[in-house]
């Protein structure tokens, strides 16, 4: 049964600039189609660039935990359902993050910092691709003291599921480990998501460290490649990844680690007991995506909207696979204001 604050999350809170943008444009910041990366000096002059010459400049909230949540809110309609953590400024950005997110029901607990401002994520669409570069700032500057406050705590202990995407691996390792450990503890289920190739590559260590308290495993066709090399698995067949993936040590022994690869238009992948699975994702034809950015975070939104439902893994599949046909049909991590999923 679903109550208030039974899904808990912490993330990168993200002001999305969405633009459609051009090869030269691309080249110009060094930055690739399908692909996500962090900001670096040389990234910096891009996110006024597109403000000031690109027609018709989207904001839209991001950050991958965040749109997740959000999409669990639209499915499961009950305000509060979900609670979220991250570090954002008192700034215009800040107050659209806040606004956008309390009008999805989310009940963010953001930590606030006047160190740097509101982070924003620069997304460059062209045609079914996009090239995520996020310049954190703010969201840089979450801290675990943000745990220590007895408010915040409570509302861990209150949750029963929880979601980080693995990007604030980057920023707070040691709050993702005490939830993490707390959950595996309480013997609660505890998400995450490989969310970059980046992340396996220059952050394996922290990934790792987290790895044996994760329940649920998501990430892409790409990402599980990348995860497969980090850790010699000496293969680039994804089932086998998969599989792979989900033997590796785990803390919990009351329950089997699953592992979920989204591969785009093709099956999703499914590990879990010493068996993989394949689920078909619902066909859209190519002349009807807007934008595939968030398509992976609608997936999760979708499944854990299942999830917390008690629901069994196809179930959860299934709206995943829902929630991501919506999405990619669509600019950004938008929603219609109902949805229609049976």
């Amino acid at each position: 049964m679903v109550s208030e604050g039974i899904l808990l999350g912490y993330g990168n809170p993200l002001l999305d600039i969405t633009v459609s943008g051009t090869e030269e444009f691309l080249k110009k910041y060094d930055l690739k189609s399908d692909d996500a990366i962090l900001a670096e000096e040389k990234h910096m002059p891009m996110y006024s660039e597109m403000v000031e010459t690109f027609k018709d400049v989207e904001f839209i909230p991001g950050g991958a935990t965040q749109n997740s949540l959000r999409v669990v809110q639209w499915l499961i309609e009950m305000p509060k359902a979900t609670t979220y953590f991250g570090c954002i400024s008192k700034d215009k950005f800040g107050d659209i993050l806040v606004e956008k997110a309390t009008d999805a029901k989310v009940n963010v607990q953001y930590q606030y910092t006047d160190k740097a401002p509101t982070g924003t994520c620069a997304v460059v669409v062209m045609g079914n691709q996009r090239s995520l570069c996020a310049n954190l700032a703010a969201a840089n500057c979450f801290t675990e003291s943000h745990l220590d406050d007895a408010d915040n705590w409570a509302l861990v202990e209150k949750a029963k599921y929880y979601y980080i995407a693995g990007f604030p691996l980057t920023v707070s390792p040691s709050a993702i480990l005490r939830i993490a450990k707390y959950a595996c503890e309480q013997n609660k289920v505890f998400c995450s998501n490989l969310s970059a190739p980046f992340i396996c590559q220059f952050f394996k260590e922290p990934l790792m460290q987290t790895l044996p308290y994760v329940d649920f495993l998501f990430g892409n066709h790409e990402e599980a490649i990348q995860f497969g090399i980090a850790n010699e698995f000496n293969t680039n067949d994804i089932k086998e990844i998969a599989l792979k993936s989900s033997q590796l040590p785990k803390e919990n022994k009351k329950r089997s680690r699953v592992v979920v690869f989204t591969c785009g238009d093709k099956s999703t992948v499914v590990a879990k007991d010493g068996k993989v699975e394949e689920y078909s994702i619902i066909p859209v034809e190519p002349s009807e995506i807007v934008d595939t950015n968030a398509a992976g975070d609608a997936f999760v939104g979708g499944f854990l909207a299942q999830l917390i439902n008690d629901k069994p893994i196809s179930d959860c599949i299934k709206c995943g696979h829902y929630a991501a046909n919506v999405i990619v049909k669509r600019s950004g991590c938008s929603l219609p204001e109902k949805h229609d999923y049976r």
